[in-house]
């Protein structure tokens, strides 16, 4: 199971396409609307909401797409995005990826380090670091997210979705599959060890 995933996580990182470059400039001003939940450096000032700074731009714009069409759900974040045209979002996108992330301050959970470096075997938890990197930076070319410096609440709220497949668009039901081997412990570990890395 973990080669499959990694299989995947190469053949994605070298079959993307990557996006048009955005103006940051432009892009600061057009996230004016963004700024009240995401910050207006894209840190995040709540747990309920992700941060943008730092984030990969493929898996930014794919989001973004999600919202405008329903692969993902969120009331609030599809009425945000409806009207936004692909300069806007490529701007928007821009602006928010080079922006620099802001970790959250705490003590290192080592099972939450891990579990993200090497998984567990024993109940077939794959090793996050496979597509996410091993600084959790993300693959920008395969669109995996960056989870080094995110909110602790919200990754814990993202994998419990996946979990529950209250939300779905992730690639091949990829996240569905990882997180529906996860305990709450196992969910809390990661999300607090990702938390605190500055990278």
């Amino acid at each position: 199971m973990k080669g499959s995933h990694l299989a995947l996580c190469m053949l994605l990182g070298f079959s993307a396409n990557a996006n048009a470059a955005g103006d940051p400039v432009a892009g600061k001003e057009k996230s004016a609307m963004c700024q009240g939940c995401h910050g207006e450096d894209g840190n995040s000032f709540s747990p309920e909401w992700p941060s943008l700074a730092g984030q990969i731009p493929h898996y930014l714009s794919k989001q973004l797409r999600d919202f405008q069409s329903g692969a993902r759900k969120d009331p609030t974040m599809t009425s945000m995005v409806e009207g936004l045209s692909e300069e806007d979002i490529a701007d928007i996108v821009a602006y928010f990826s080079s922006q620099k992330t802001k970790a959250e301050e705490g003590k290192l959970n080592n099972k939450g380090r891990k579990l993200y470096v090497g998984g567990n075997r024993y109940t077939n938890v794959p090793s996050c670091a496979g597509c996410h990197g091993p600084n959790a930076v993300g693959n920008g070319p395969a669109g995996f997210p960056r989870l080094a410096g995110q909110k602790a609440g919200y990754i814990s709220k993202t994998l419990h979705d996946f979990r529950t497949e209250a939300r779905t668009n992730d690639v091949n039901g990829m996240m569905q599959g990882v997180a529906s081997k996860m305990s709450d412990k196992d969910i809390a570990a990661v999300s607090e060890y990702l938390a605190t890395l500055d990278k």
